[in-house]
C-alpha cells in the first residue's frame, strides 16, 4: 500500500471571511490546488486564484505526481486542464473527510477562542454550549464574538447535549423538536427524563426546516416518507441519540411506519453536513435533514416540517452575566436579520426566556387541597 503523510493548516476566521463561508476548516496547499484546477479548467487561473506563480504551481503539481505515484492533471495541448481519474477521487475523499471532521475542527477553534479570550480579556464573557448540530449557532458565535461573548460549543446529539448540561459540563444546551411533541411521541421519551420544569429554562432561539435532503432536481421524485420507502431508495441516517433521529421515529410513527422499512444505509453519519456530503457522493439518495444544508451543498429539498431549536440552562445559570450577554446578542435587530437570511430559518422568540412545560406538555402536576 502507497504510504504518504499530508499535513494541514487549521484556517483562521479571517480566510473564511475572505474565501467564504464553505471554506474548508482545513487547508492543505496540494488540495487547494485540485480544487483551483477543476473549477477553472486553467493552470494559469488556478495559480491566480491561489496567489502564485504559474511555473510554482507547475512544479508543484509535478511534485506531487512523483509523491503519489499518479498523475493528477489531464495536460493535452489545446484542451482545458482537468483531473485525472485519480485527481478527482483524491478530491472526493477529501470532501468526505472535511464534512466527517468539520463538527471536531469547529469544537477545537472555539477551544483555542475560549483559551485567549480568558487569558487577555479580562472583561469578557466566555458561556459555554453542548448542542445539535447546526447552521445558524456557528454565525452565532461568530456575531456574539463582537460583543465580547466568546461561545464555546461542542457539537454532539441533542440527548448528550442536555445530559452534559445536568452533568455540569456547560451552561447551556441546544436541541430541537417538533411544535409541542405528544406526551406518547418519542420525543417525549428521548428527554423527559432529562428536563426537570422548575429546574430548567429555556430560552427561545429559532424555527428551522426539515425534511428529505435529495440530488439535484429529486431525480426520484420524493415527497415524503413512503415515497422513499415505495422506491427503495438508499436513507442514510443520522447517529442514535442526535435530535433528527428522534424527530425521523416519530415521522415514521406518525405514518404508522418502522424503521425497518426504509433502505437504510449501513453507516450513520454524525452531522447534517456528512449526511448531505454521503447524498453529494452519490452514496446514498435521501435522508432527513435541514434545509440550510441542503441548499449550502447545492442539493435537493423536500421539505416535512417546521422543528423548534431550544436553548436550555439551569435556572440558576439565567441570571449570570454571560447568559444574560447571550439573550442581548439574541435579541438584537441585527441578528434576527442575519439568522432568518439562512435557508429555512426564522427567528423564534430569540432570547426569551419560555415555560417549559408550555413548549413540551409532558408533565402533570398534582394541585395542592383547599384547607377547609
Amino acid at each position: 500500500m502507497h504510504s504518504i503523510k499530508l499535513h494541514y493548516t487549521l484556517s483562521h476566521r479571517d480566510d473564511k471571511d475572505s474565501l467564504g463561508p464553505d471554506a474548508p476548516l482545513l487547508r492543505h496547499p496540494l488540495m487547494d490546488l485540485l480544487q483551483a484546477v477543476a473549477q477553472h479548467g486553467s493552470i494559469s487561473a488556478a495559480a491566480r486564484e491561489v496567489g502564485l506563480s504559474y511555473r510554482h504551481v507547475w512544479g508543484e503539481l509535478k511534485r506531487w505526481e512523483d509523491v503519489m505515484g499518479h498523475e493528477l492533471i489531464v495536460w493535452e495541448k489545446g484542451q482545458s486542464a482537468r483531473l485525472t481519474e485519480f485527481g478527482d477521487k483524491l478530491m472526493w475523499a477529501e470532501r468526505q473527510t472535511q464534512a466527517r471532521l468539520a463538527p471536531q475542527i469547529e469544537a477545537l477553534r472555539a477551544d483555542l477562542e475560549r483559551t485567549f479570550a480568558v487569558a487577555f480579556d479580562a472583561d469578557a464573557h466566555v458561556l459555554t454550549l453542548y448542542a445539535s448540530h447546526d447552521d445558524a449557532l456557528p454565525r452565532l458565535r461568530e456575531y456574539a464574538a463582537e460583543s465580547g461573548l466568546h461561545l464555546d460549543m461542542r457539537f454532539c446529539g441533542s440527548v448528550d447535549a442536555i445530559r452534559a448540561l445536568n452533568e455540569g459540563r456547560c451552561t447551556l444546551a441546544g436541541f430541537h423538536t417538533q411544535t409541542r411533541p405528544l406526551a406518547t411521541s418519542h420525543t417525549a421519551r428521548a428527554y423527559r427524563d432529562l428536563l426537570k420544569p422548575g429546574l430548567h429554562k429555556v430560552i427561545g432561539f429559532a424555527t428551522r426546516t426539515q425534511g428529505l435532503i435529495v440530488a439535484p432536481g429529486n431525480p426520484l421524485q420524493l415527497c415524503n416518507l413512503q415515497d422513499a420507502i415505495r422506491t427503495r431508495a438508499r436513507f442514510v441516517q443520522r447517529s442514535l441519540g442526535t435530535g433528527t433521529r428522534v424527530l425521523l421515529d416519530d415521522l415514521l410513527a406518525q405514518e404508522k411506519l418502522a424503521l425497518a422499512d426504509l433502505n437504510n444505509w449501513p453507516d450513520d453519519e454524525p452531522s447534517h453536513v456528512a449526511l448531505a456530503e454521503a447524498i453529494a457522493s452519490g452514496r446514498c439518495d435521501v435522508g432527513l435533514g435541514i434545509e440550510s444544508t441542503a441548499k449550502s451543498k447545492g442539493l435537493g429539498f423536500v421539505p416535512l416540517m417546521h422543528e423548534h431549536f431550544h436553548l436550555v440552562c439551569l435556572k440558576s445559570a439565567l441570571e449570570s452575566p454571560a447568559t444574560q450577554a447571550l439573550r442581548q446578542v439574541l435579541q438584537d435587530a441585527t441578528w434576527a436579520q442575519a439568522l432568518n437570511a439562512l435557508p429555512g430559518y426564522q427567528s423564534d422568540h430569540s432570547g426569551e426566556v419560555q415555560s417549559l412545560n408550555t413548549l413540551l406538555p409532558w408533565w402533570t402536576f398534582k394541585r395542592a387541597k383547599k384547607s377547609t
